[in-house]
Order: structure tokens, then C-alpha cells, then sequence
């Protein structure tokens, strides 16, 4: 963040911070407030949505909110100012306390000058500051050559008179004509060849819109282009491929639109973006980088559901949440415990297995933002009320949108709990850089032997994941054993620890 140099710092900026340890954008999902609104140091103006997680973003100094950059639902770069505020709005009519406009814009050089290296942000750090400045553009030179030779050959006194140009050879020339106007920003650039304005996430979702940077209409300042400018050339593109298929409709039932353009009617687009974006993306990795091998095994439960039962009237786990999934996480904890070796990361750069003595749980969490794992640090460590109390607030917290990008980063194994859906099991993918995923089932009333009779038994299906290049078969099948064995019979929580 950084202020103004308009009014001696009476007008303050506030820039869009790297909110999640290197993130490029994130996407303003609501105003806290609007234009004319008196704000104090600290207090929550906005709530955006990053990659990984929704943050609020407190404002730091007072004053009354001058001007809002973006509407809601935009998308907007690290380091862009997103609101302004007159800290000192008593003090009369801005333009008598503005300064001169030379004398502003040297003291917008000498703030840009005077950050050296990286800057601190909300969380994280953003990206360092640079020394160096953006040449001027050609096309900008020329137009105004254009211009000064325009003008002069219109008759204007007062024009810049254009450079003199050397005698010609003697031969014959053609007939003097008028140039034309200088053309568009755009039009030059793919005229002369020079490579359009625009920052790395612009250019990536030019690329993905199908969208020629050549072809669009800067608005941005020193002619750069906008993600708003791409949206709309997007835009203007998609209007000609539709106009036919409006034009047949409305021409009646005599003409029949194209068969895709009817069918284009009938679907709506939603953009990916945030969190969904990141998961599609970090799953596509997983899943084309880590090879993934799934053991499954069906288990009778009947003593863990009893359990749950005493757990949820014992004083100890009072106020707590008390359910199947923390004997689960508590089953896999042990687990890891007789069998660390599971607990580990592949180091793909140095060619690397790295070994892990403490566990991060990861407990997949659905959201209406997508998915997240956020993940209990050193879980491994924790009292079972002091495991329940933190399964309990990390799954409320995901729900809430209000988990913070740390809670999600540093996971080594996680648990998918698709038997709330009412789903048997499935073969879950790796979270990127984790050694594996327990998938837990539903658990349903089943047909079982027991006691070599046939009796209704609570029987669940668990599905367990790994990376081959960390765990080979042995290995994954001793974990997940241990596993049901704990599930089948919950006193080895206490023999086995």
C-alpha cells in the first residue's frame, strides 16, 4: 500500500496486497463500503477471494472513501490500488490544496523511488519494487509527429512545426498527399510490430479467450491493456458468431438457426476463477505428476459407532464435536505412527525422499468456493478433545470462507470424507506435495459375520491413495490395515499407542 503525494499525502491509496505468499490477483467478492464513507485505521473495507482462501482486508489510516476502483466480482492485480481516502477532508477544496501538476508528479517519481527491495504487505511479500521505468512507445512518437505535420499543414499558428526533412534526389515525385490521422494505440501497435502492453495474468487470459492483444483498445494508462479491455474484445468476437443465430429466430418458423447455435442458447459459462481454479489446476498436477496407486478394504465399524455414542455423554469431550471422522483421523494418526515411513515428500529437484516426524492432517473441506484442505498442525500431537476442538473449528472456519492461506500449505497426508454424501467410497487424488489420502465411505447397516453367525453389522469402505514413488505396495497395504484394525476394534487406540 501507498499514498498519494496529492495534497501533501492528503489523498491515500490503497494497493490490492499479496495476500497469499506469491499470489499475482484476486477477485474483490464485496464492499464493506462505499464513496463518501468515514473509515478508521483497521477496519474491514473489502473481502476478496485469492487462490486459496477469502480474506478481509483492512484499511490502514482514516479518513472519508474518496473513490472505489472496481466493482464487485472483478478481478484484480497484486499492487493495483483499489480505493482511495481523503485522510484530511475538513481542510476545504481539494484543488486549493493540491499542488501543482509538475510538482505531483515529482513527488510520484520520489515515492516510486524510495522502497528499496521487498515491501510488506498484509501477508507475505510481494514482488520488489523496480528501479527501472517503461520506454516510451513508438506509435506514441509518431502519432504525435503525425499530428504536428497535420496541424501545420491545416494552417494552426500555434502547431509544433515538424522536423525538415533532407533534400530529395532529383527525380520525379509523386503528388503531395495529406497523411492521414494518426491512427489508434492498437492499429500502430500491429501496424509497426510492437509488442502490446499488458501484464502476464492479461496475457494469459488473452491466450485463453483466444483473444490478439494486436487487436485490442488500450484504455489503461500509458496504453496499457486492461483485463476489462480483453473482456470486451472477447466480447465483440462472440457478438458476430450469435448475431445469425438471433437473426433466425426472429425470421420464424420458416428458417432454422444452426443446430450449435441453438444448443449454445441452452448453456451457461461460469467462469473458473479462486478457488475452484486452483484446485482444477493443483489436481491436474497431482494427478499427471504423482503416480497414484488406490487399496480399498471394507470394514465392520460397529465398535467405533459405539464409541462415538460414549464419547458424545463423557465430560472430557463436553461442547465438543464428537463424530466418526475423528476416530478416523485418529485411527489413520496411529497408524502413520507404527508406520512413518508413509509420512513423506518427494523432492523432485534433488531427487529426494524427505521424511517428516510431524504430521499436518489435511481434512478436505467442501465450500461454496470449491474445495479446500486446510490441515491441523502436528496433529499427531494432540489429546483426542484437543484433536476434536481443532477438527471442529477448521471445518467451521472452511465453511465460513474464512480459512487463512496458511492453515492450507504444509499438509503431508489428508483425509476425504465422501461418506457424508452418502457415497461407498471412491479413489481420491493426492493433495500436491502429500503422501497420501484416506478416502472414509458411508457407513451403512450391512448384512456381516460376525461370531461366525450372520448379523446386521455398521460396515464402511476405506480407500487409501499414495504416491508409488514414496510407498510401494507393502507399505500402503500395512497402513491402511492398521486402519481397520483400529476401526474394528478401538481399543488398540489404547494398546497400540
Amino acid at each position: 500500500m501507498t499514498a498519494s503525494t496529492q495534497g501533501a499525502q492528503r489523498v491515500r491509496e490503497f494497493r490490492m496486497p499479496d495476500v497469499g505468499e506469491g499470489l499475482t490477483e484476486a477477485e474483490i467478492l464485496k464492499w464493506h463500503v462505499a464513496s463518501g464513507d468515514t473509515v478508521t485505521d483497521g477496519q474491514i473495507v473489502c473481502e476478496v477471494e485469492t487462490a486459496k482462501a477469502a480474506v478481509e482486508l483492512p484499511i490502514p489510516f482514516d479518513g472519508v472513501v474518496r473513490d472505489i476502483r472496481f466493482d464487485e466480482g472483478t478481478t484484480v492485480d497484486v499492487g493495483t490500488v483499489i480505493i482511495s481516502v481523503d485522510t484530511r477532508p475538513g481542510d476545504g477544496d481539494e484543488a486549493t490544496a493540491a499542488p501543482a501538476p509538475a510538482a505531483a508528479e515529482a513527488g510520484a517519481e520520489d515515492e516510486d523511488a524510495e522502497p528499496q527491495g521487498r515491501q510488506a504487505v498484509l501477508v507475505g511479500y510481494g514482488a520488489a519494487p523496480s528501479s527501472t521505468r517503461r520506454r516510451p512507445r513508438r506509435q506514441q512518437a509518431a502519432g504525435a509527429g503525425s499530428a504536428a505535420v497535420q496541424a501545420e499543414l491545416n494552417g494552426s499558428p500555434d502547431a509544433p512545426k515538424a522536423p525538415v526533412a533532407p533534400p530529395a534526389p532529383a527525380v520525379e515525385a509523386p503528388a503531395p498527399q495529406v497523411p492521414a490521422p494518426a491512427a489508434p494505440p492498437v492499429q500502430a501497435t500491429g501496424a509497426t510490430g510492437v509488442r502490446p502492453l499488458a501484464k502476464p495474468p492479461v496475457r494469459k487470459l488473452a491466450k485463453d479467450l483466444g483473444v490478439d492483444l494486436a487487436s485490442v483498445v488500450p484504455t489503461g494508462a500509458e496504453g496499457v491493456v486492461t483485463r476489462e479491455d480483453v473482456h470486451a474484445a472477447a466480447q465483440a468476437l462472440r457478438e458476430p458468431a450469435q448475431a445469425p443465430a438471433a437473426e433466425a429466430a426472429a425470421s420464424g418458423p420458416g428458417t432454422a438457426a444452426p443446430q450449435g447455435d441453438l444448443l449454445a442458447a441452452r448453456e451457461t459459462r461460469v467462469p473458473v476463477k479462486g478457488v475452484r481454479k486452483a484446485t482444477a489446476q493443483a489436481m491436474v498436477a497431482s494427478a499427471f505428476t504423482a503416480p497414484h496407486v488406490t487399496e480399498f478394504v471394507t470394514v465392520d465399524v460397529t465398535r467405533t459407532m459405539k464409541l462415538v455414542q460414549e464419547l458424545k455423554q463423557d465430560p472430557d469431550m463436553a461442547g465438543l464435536r464428537v463424530n466418526p471422522l475423528l476416530l478416523v483421523a485418529r485411527a489413520l494418526l496411529v497408524a502413520i505412527r507404527r508406520n512413518p515411513e508413509i509420512n513423506a515428500a518427494w523432492d523432485e529437484e534433488n531427487q529426494e525422499i524427505v521424511r517428516k516426524d510431524y504430521v499436518n492432517l489435511g481434512i478436505a473441506a467442501a465450500t461454496p468456493r470449491g474445495l479446500v484442505v486446510p490441515n491441523i498442525k502436528d496433529a499427531g500431537t494432540l489429546t483426542l478433545p484437543r484433536l476434536a476442538a481443532a477438527l471442529g473449528d477448521l471445518v467451521t472456519t472452511a465453511r465460513e470462507g474464512r480459512t487463512a492461506p496458511g492453515d492450507m500449505s504444509g499438509g503431508t497426508v489428508t483425509i476425504t470424507n465422501v461418506g457424508v454424501f452418502g457415497v461407498d467410497t471412491g479413489t481420491p487424488i493426492l493433495n500436491p506435495g502429500e503422501s497420501a489420502i484416506l478416502a472414509f465411505g458411508a457407513v451403512k447397516l450391512q448384512p456381516w459375520v460376525h461370531k461366525g453367525k450372520v448379523k446386521p453389522r455398521q460396515v464402511t469402505t476405506l480407500a487409501l491413495s499414495f504416491d508409488h514413488r514414496l510407498v510401494d505396495g507393502e507399505l500402503g497395504s500395512k497402513v491402511l490395515a492398521d486402519i481397520a484394525a483400529v476401526l474394528e476394534q478401538p481399543k488398540r487406540l489404547i494398546t497400540w499407542v
